[in-house]
């Protein structure tokens, strides 16, 4: 009997030491701040990009949100898919919370909040949006897909919108 009791106590501790570190860990990730101006911050990543001959890549979401970490994580993990973020695009976050929900931004970027959290927005050299990204559909089991995402990187870039790509050489 005392043996089971050790056992229970001893899980009952387990879970509990588990729990803490996991809302430890949530509450030390800090990618967004909330206290961003976002507007000044995009007008100066569209400048950047023209200049440097490439897109914005905005990502909006909040440290509220897991998958926002998530992904934000795979990409920087990833070698090859960082590596195209920072050859592509001026990367920047944008922050979504209850202390900050930069509705007028979104609003100019035509509601990107309505396919929920994470999500992407690209714009070109001149601040127009191009695309906005679910990122639901970059999504595979309880993670992201590298092949998906670099699907998506690779499509929204300034080369794959370049119209002399597409013109006919007869």
């Amino acid at each position: 009997m005392k043996s089971l009791f050790a056992v229970i106590v001893s899980v009952v501790f387990l879970v509990s030491t588990l729990s803490a570190q996991s809302n430890e860990d949530k509450e030390k990730i800090k990618i967004y701040n909330p206290f961003a101006d976002a507007g000044k911050d995009i007008e100066q990543a569209v400048k950047t990009a023209k200049e440097q001959n490439k897109h914005v890549l905005l990502q909006v979401g909040g440290n509220w949100c897991p998958w926002c970490i998530k992904i934000h994580k795979f990409i920087a993990a990833n070698a090859f898919l960082d590596s195209i973020v920072k050859a592509d695009y001026v990367f920047l976050l944008v922050n979504y919370s209850k202390e900050n929900r930069n509705y007028d931004i979104l609003k100019k970027l035509e509601y990107p909040q309505r396919f929920g959290f994470p999500v992407f927005v690209v714009l070109d050299g001149d601040g127009k949006r191009l695309h906005t990204q679910d990122s639901g559909f970059l999504e595979k089991d309880e993670s992201y897909d590298l092949k998906k995402i670099k699907t998506f990187l690779l499509t929204w870039n300034k080369e794959a919108l370049n119209p002399e790509k597409y013109e006919d050489k007869k």
